[in-house]
């Protein structure tokens, strides 16, 4: 186990649901809707991705539950939060990373128009690094946009699936790892 916080990887660890056999058989899936759902767990968690967070200029939430992670943050933080989209979720103007997936590819998206990302200093959150794969084309669609990507964070690092190797260089803090 590694952590940022000793009480947010204990807050998981006692709230983490397993569920075996999900998606297919022979997955044993880590649920963390119920340390989102805890007021100490969503609390232990948003403060110890804040301290991560320390010094940027924006907080960037990955689909979906990155989202409910960054608000949170950056309103600790007292800055902005970016919402980094699932394609075809935004009006245009957007940019886009697509990006390959087990089976077939994903599209994230960020307004083209209206943000200003040039120059800023943004720290990626999502909840689970898995393979990789979508936080590097998150960090990737950034900076395209002229953002400097500073650091990733996640709640929940799958370590035997390679992925923080697939974010590199971006560094990345995992507040629990299995």
């Amino acid at each position: 186990m590694t952590s940022l916080s000793d009480g947010a990887a204990e807050v998981i660890e006692s709230l983490l649901r397993e569920v075996p056999d999900f998606p297919e058989p022979g997955v044993q899936f880590k649920d963390l809707t119920p340390v989102l759902a805890d007021p100490r767990g969503l609390a232990q968690v948003c403060h110890a991705i804040a301290e991560a967070a320390r010094g940027a200029d924006l907080i960037a939430g990955v689909d979906a539950r990155g989202f409910l992670l960054g608000g949170a943050v950056a309103l600790h933080l007292g800055i902005g939060v970016l919402a980094v989209r699932k394609g075809g979720k935004l009006p245009p103007p957007v940019l886009s990373q697509t990006y390959s997936l087990e089976y077939g590819s994903a599209t994230l998206e960020v307004p083209a128009d209206g943000i200003s990302l040039a120059g800023r200093s943004v720290v990626v959150i999502d909840d689970v690094l898995a393979t990789g794969g979508t936080l590097a084309a998150a960090n990737r669609l950034l900076l395209s946009a002229g953002a400097t990507v500073t650091r990733a964070v996640v709640m929940l690092e799958l370590s035997a699936l390679g992925g923080r190797d697939v974010v590199q260089p971006v560094p990345v803090s995992s507040l629990y790892t299995v």
